[in-house]
This record gives structure tokens, sequence and C-alpha cells, in this order.
């Protein structure tokens, strides 16, 4: 596994900064690496590292919402409001109504192959967008109507409703039928996550005044704590719904509601460790993508992903009718709310394995789907920001 390591962080990065000197995103090569040296490639990376892969990538993510939570400001999330909400649900559910009405037409798979297909493929990936929304807020661009907060709490739920979704269309796949009462549990789970997050990062907050330490610690015991949160949602999940990562994100974001000098060291610690982890998630990622599965998704799945994209995009321009922002800031929301990566990577391969018919074109598409929409996400937002949204102390 030491070897592993060291051929990821050597590449990993080398790769990154060669992308980088492209005028391309880093996380770009990252994914690269995985693939050359993942099993359907080089297959340099230890079994025993692939194995925890899923652990390993879960953990960058918590990392990703710490972050994502200690930059939030909650008078800047009121700015927002209901775009915020219907961005959680309604670009996702447009993304997987044109995969129901396409997919059968292009792909020959049967509806509810399709609504399969489309819960898997429609998840944007908090990987690749939070990271890039909190760089906008430390800079300051759209800082005015708060579009980066904006961003970053619709994806943070956009990922749970599209995951309740995947697993009810395959539960009425296998026969056990689709439950309305199923919907239920993505605001559930959403209210849930937040309330014992805020609880938490209360108490949290109340216990780093009384009790003095190094920052370092302070990090570990919310990592520590983060981890706990998802193993609970583990052991809750036969019970009640719960969204952990959501609670992660609350947590941290409590911290910086009571203690905002506290949650700006934080976030230095915190931006150190995002180093290792980035390379981690997104060399893991490509590691899962199996490029011998792009033969067999062809022309038709590349028209079927850019259709599902232009309704996504519809999607969100329909959520913010009747909000402040203008039609560049607009723009620049759609494309920030393309990306797909981490959530394809992870159940992409879970109909083949759970015996659905289609479950190697539905993997294909998540492969390609990956391909196609990260890069596009990634450089629309590294390179449209400055074009598209309000410079800092600018009230446009």
């Amino acid at each position: 596994m030491l070897f592993s390591i060291a051929l990821i962080t050597l590449l990993g990065f080398s790769l990154s900064e060669i992308f980088k000197k492209l005028a391309l995103p880093g996380l770009l090569g990252m994914l690269a690496t995985g693939i050359l040296l993942g099993p359907y490639v080089l297959n340099l990376i230890s079994p025993d590292m692939l194995h925890i892969s899923a652990d390993l990538r879960e953990m960058a993510l918590i990392v990703i919402l710490i972050r994502a939570g200690l930059s939030l400001d909650l008078r800047d999330l009121k700015k927002v409001g209901r775009p915020a909400i219907l961005m959680s649900f309604i670009p996702a559910s447009f993304e997987i109504g044109a995969i129901i009405l396409l997919a059968p037409i292009l792909l020959g798979v049967t509806r509810i192959e399709a609504a399969i297909l489309g819960a898997v493929v429609a998840a944007v990936s908090p990987a690749v967008v939070v990271p890039r929304m909190i760089n906008l807020i430390e800079s300051g661009y759209g800082k005015d109507k708060a579009i980066p907060q904006l961003i970053m709490a619709g994806a943070s739920v956009d990922d749970i409703y599209v995951i309740i979704l995947f697993t009810s269309f395959l539960g009425m796949y296998q026969g056990a039928g689709f439950s309305p009462m199923s919907l239920f549990k993505v605001p559930l789970s959403v209210i849930l996550g937040l309330a014992f997050g805020i609880f938490l990062g209360f108490l949290m907050q109340k216990f780093f005044r009384i009790f003095h330490m190094r920052d370092t610690v302070k990090v570990l015991l919310i990592l520590s704590i983060s981890f706990l949160l998802v193993t609970l949602e583990a052991i809750a999940k036969p019970y009640v719904p719960f969204s952990a990562l959501l609670a992660v994100m609350a947590l941290s974001g409590t911290i910086r509601e009571h203690y905002e000098i506290l949650a700006n060291r934080l976030m230095g610690k915190f931006g150190k460790i995002w180093v290792a982890a980035e390379i981690l998630l997104f060399v893991l990622v490509g590691a899962e993508v199996d490029i011998g599965t792009i033969r067999t998704a062809g022309l038709a799945s590349i028209l079927l992903i850019v259709s599902a994209l232009a309704f996504r995009m519809l999607g969100v321009n329909i959520c913010l009718i009747k909000s402040r922002l203008n039609l560049k800031e607009r723009l620049f929301c759609s494309v920030a709310y393309l990306p797909k990566a981490t959530v394809q990577a992870a159940i992409g391969s879970i109909p083949l394995a759970a015996g659905v018919a289609a479950g190697d074109t539905i993997l294909a598409v998540a492969v390609m789907a990956i391909i196609i929409s990260a890069p596009i996400g990634a450089i629309g937002v590294d390179k449209l920001y400055m074009k598209l949204l309000a410079p800092p102390e600018s009230k446009a």
C-alpha cells in the first residue's frame, strides 16, 4: 500500500501541475492518474487500498463539507432562501425525467431501467463543486448575491435526493415496488441531519471555549465526530433516514456561527488537509473508471448525457426565476451544477451487481457522464467566474 500511496502522490501531483500549465483544472490530472494506475490499465494500485477506496473517498468528502460549513455565513444563506431549496431537487428531477424519456429510445432499455440510469447519472459532484465555491467565497466573487453559498447548499441536498430515488427505483426493478412514503425520506433526512449537526456544533463550540487545546487537536476532534456521524447514518438507515454528510456541514457551520474566530483558524488547518484529501479522492475516483466500458457506450450514450445536461441547466434556470440573479449569473449557476464524479463512481456498478439486465449499459453511461461533465463543469467554473460573477466589493 505504501508503494501505491507514493505512486498516487508523485504522479497525481505531477499530472495535476501539467494540466494546470495547459490551463486545465488540476483535478483532471488526478482523475487521469487514477485511470492509469487503476485496475483497468496498469493495475499498480494495491488491492488493499482499492478495498478501502470507498471509505477513503468518504473521508475526503467529509473534509470538503467541513470546509464548506466553516465557510458558510448564515446571513448569506438567508439571502438565497427559496432558490437553494428548489435547486436541491428540481435540476436533478429534470435530468432524471429526460433520461427516462430518452434512454429507451436511444439505448433500448426499459422505462424502469432508464429511471435507475437517471438516478445514477443525475447527482452533482460535491467533490468538484464545493472546493471551487469555497475558493469563490474566499476571493469574494459573487458574494453580493451569495451565489457560491446558493450552489453549495443546493448541491449538498441534491445527492441525498438522488440516492434515495436510486434506492427506490432499484427496489421497484427487484419487485419491491415504489412507496410514495420513500419521497418523504428526503425532507426527513435533511431535517434530521441539519438538526443533529446544529446540536453537535453548538455543543462543540461550547466545549472549545471551556477547554483550551491546540487547534490541531480541535481538527482531530471534529473529524472524529464527523466519522461517527457517518457510522451513525449506516446504523440508523434501516429505521430512520439521516444525512450524515449534511450533519457534518451543519456542525461546522454552527461552529462558525457561534465562534467565528476559531472557524477562521480551522479553515486554514482543513485547507492543508484538503491538499492530501483531494488527491486521494480524485485518483481513487479515476481508479473506479473502467475505460473499457466506454467502447460499449457509443454515440447514443453521449447524445443522452448531453441532452440530460441540457435539461439539468433548464431546471437550474427555473429555480432562479424571480431571483435577484441576472442572466450571466444564472448561466454560471447552470455550468457549476453540471459536474458528476463521486456519486457515479460510487453507485454506477451497483445495478450490474444487483442483476439489472441493462447494468452494463448503466455503468458505461455513468463512466461517460464523469468523463464528459466533470471537465466541462470544472473548466467552466474556472474560466467563467471572473466574466460572469460580480467581482469583490461590486454591487452590480
